[in-house]
């Protein structure tokens, strides 16, 4: 009997990431050979975790370009990378405002980026556990639900709350 694969720590699975993305951007992974590698790290929470952390807010093109065989093995991914890709979009979302009122264009942009980035995801990944995950975060932004603790934890006001709810019906837009 093989023993299983050891799952990457957060720091592993961000160097990681940042090698495979380097070998990609350099031609030198093809879209299905970066695919295949990204499916097997997004397996665990750690993974997915630096993965997206990594791909999400670095410059590197990867997030923009969304090659198609990458989105299908993160639609493959299932409910886990929705959860990180919602999250992601409502933190994004929140910091861009946090950092406009701070008068921090650079950051503002780096986090408007993010957001535009996750939109783009979701609209990829599987619809119904979409729609379900997003759902679920609209009803925290009205104080009721599952993810108030997720919004209370990281202290979104009022006016971040709602922009994290307009940011939702902008992926149902798409």
């Amino acid at each position: 009997m093989t023993p299983a694969p050891r799952q990457p720590t957060f720091q592993q699975a961000m160097e990681i990431t940042a090698q495979w993305l380097a070998l990609w951007e350099n031609g030198e992974l093809s879209d299905e050979v970066l695919a295949d590698r990204v499916a097997e790290l997004v397996a665990s929470r750690d993974g997915a975790r630096g993965f997206f952390v990594v791909s999400l807010a670095g410059d590197g093109p990867l997030m923009d370009r969304l090659p198609e065989p990458l989105v299908l093995q993160l639609r493959l991914a299932g409910e886990g990378v929705v959860d990180l890709s919602v999250r992601n979009l409502a933190m994004s979302t929140a910091m861009a405002l946090h950092h406009q009122r701070a008068g921090d264009a650079a950051q503002q942009g780096a986090s408007e980026r993010v957001q535009i980035r996750c939109t783009e995801l979701l609209r990829g990944l599987e619809p119904q556990a979409v729609k379900q995950r997003l759902e679920t975060l609209l009803a925290a932004t009205a104080g009721e639900g599952d993810d108030v603790a997720f919004l209370e934890r990281w202290g979104y006001d009022a006016d971040q709350r709602q922009a994290i709810a307009a940011a939702i019906e902008a992926v149902a837009e798409g």
